[in-house]
């Protein structure tokens, strides 16, 4: 079995960190939305409920 070896400053590693910089990301924007449709869902919910 050959032995694997790494060796810092690859182009091969530039390229896969770029890639995981563009694609690896918390959806934010989606995260806060889904919140606030929750909310006003919630909202609407107790206005309904109290007439």
């Amino acid at each position: 079995m050959k032995g694997l070896v790494w060796i810092p400053g690859n182009e091969h590693d530039e390229k896969v960190n770029q890639y995981l910089d563009s694609i690896n990301h918390a959806p934010y924007g989606s995260i806060a939305a889904i919140s606030v449709g929750l909310f006003c869902v919630f909202t609407m919910a107790v206005l309904i409920g109290l007439f």
